[in-house]
């Protein structure tokens, strides 16, 4: 049986979650209702649906407030949410969209109008997931941000490791940006001519690093996610190479592309005993500089 999508109801009237639900119903879509925000955010720990119809003006927390707090979930950052509302003054149109809404619909809603938009969102929404898949078969697990660090699309095994770490263990940065996460620090550290892009620790031992890529529209930043388990490769490191404990570590942040500085930031060092070791693990490993240990490690651990 072909899966049906799944759209989301969000209003305090019940005339208009009736009409809704059984225009939606009629024309093949699976409806959620939900009479408040707070019921909205009940549903959605459960259910992850395709599409959103969140209505602006509720008692309580309101429809732009409740888009934004969807947008922080990872899990969320690329369904579609539409706003229904009554507002049709251009600063509150502009709130939705500033919110994280696609597009909005004017109350009283036309049924065959809410129909045609959630086709057409529904299918842009497809066609950018389809493109964010292969981009994770790929190994490409991207995810861009704007300037003050809100998500605003990523790849699915990006987004995993972006829920992953918005609970870090201990030692990183967390904050109240996207996903627990203190992004908007990261930009900043991003745009410096040397970005030194703290790892996040996760629960089961492995860490995230986020690597900057690139501008890709004005307000628009890439960043490339990575996961890796230093336990599980200092420990290549050390068996293949004849390193000790430290000296691995050393090398494996090196090959991570780390300077002296962030290796010595990480490991809570001095620059200087970074120096010591580097020395010692070139004599070990019978090479001359910081490049071709990096080769050797990596080759190490791709192997």
């Amino acid at each position: 049986m072909e899966r049906r999508d799944i759209v989301l109801v969000v209003d305090d009237a019940p005339g208009t979650l009736g009409l809704l639900n059984d225009t939606l119903e009629g024309a093949g879509y699976m409806v959620l209702v939900a009479q408040s925000a707070a019921a909205a955010m009940t549903v959605i720990e459960r259910i992850i649906p395709d599409i959103v119809l969140m209505d602006a003006v509720m008692p309580g927390m309101d429809g732009f407030e409740a888009c934004r707090r969807m947008k922080r979930n990872a899990r969320l950052i690329s369904v579609p949410i539409i706003f229904m509302t009554g507002l049709t003054e251009s600063e509150d149109v502009v709130r939705g969209f500033d919110a994280g809404g696609v597009d909005y619909v004017v109350k009283p809603v036309v049924p065959d109008e809410v129909v045609a938009r959630i086709a057409a969102h529904l299918t842009n929404a497809r066609l950018t997931r389809s493109a964010h898949a292969a981009l994770d078969v790929a190994g490409r697990f991207l995810l861009a941000v704007d300037r003050d660090g809100a998500v605003l699309w990523a790849t699915p095994q990006a987004a995993t490791l972006l829920r992953d770490a918005s609970t870090p263990a201990g030692d990183g940065p967390a904050g109240d940006g996207p996903a627990g996460l203190a992004l908007p620090g990261w930009i900043a550290l991003a745009e410096a001519e040397h970005p030194r892009l703290p790892p996040v620790p996760l629960a089961d031992g492995r860490r995230v690093e986020f690597h900057h890529v690139g501008q890709i529209a004005p307000d628009e930043l890439l960043l490339r996610v990575t996961a890796f388990d230093p336990g599980r490769e200092e420990g290549m490191l050390r068996e293949r190479l004849g390193l000790t404990a430290r000296e691995a570590e050393v090398l494996l942040w090196l090959g991570r592309g780390k300077s002296n500085r962030d290796i010595a930031d990480i490991l809570v060092l001095s620059p200087r005993t970074v120096n010591k070791h580097l020395e010692g693990i070139f004599a070990k490993l019978g090479v001359e500089n910081r490049a071709s240990a990096t080769a050797l490690a990596v080759r190490v651990l791709g192997g």
